[in-house]
């Protein structure tokens, strides 16, 4: 009998930051993400579940990884905020439209 048998293995970094994403801490957040995709990271899953605050700052990080990221052929998925103030701000700028957003980081790696 003829196979031909492909195995696709896809690498999916999930980063989680655990305080606000906002002006103070928006720039660490970009080098990391930064330093991850240029040592071959083209799949995020960033995990905002504990995420109190994001302002705009921290959205531009956002915005800016998805572009590099597509450019690459690869994609980011967001995990939604536990916390209301967050997920509302998600939602007022339509990031929910740009982004696919999960309850878990688990559901946000099926989206792949």
């Amino acid at each position: 009998m003829k196979l031909v048998i492909c195995e696709h293995v896809l690498r999916v970094t999930i980063v989680a930051p655990q305080e606000r994403v906002d002006v103070v801490n928006a720039a660490e957040l970009r080098q990391q993400l930064m330093q991850l995709f240029e040592s071959g990271a083209a799949n995020f899953v960033i995990d905002l579940s504990e995420v109190p605050f994001l302002d705009s700052s921290g959205m531009a990080v956002l915005v800016s990884i998805l572009k590099r990221t597509r450019q690459a052929g690869g994609d980011v998925k967001l995990v939604w905020p536990r916390i209301e103030a967050a997920r509302r701000i998600l939602n007022l700028t339509k990031f929910d439209r740009v982004f696919d957003i999960a309850d878990t980081a688990e559901a946000a790696l099926k989206l792949f």
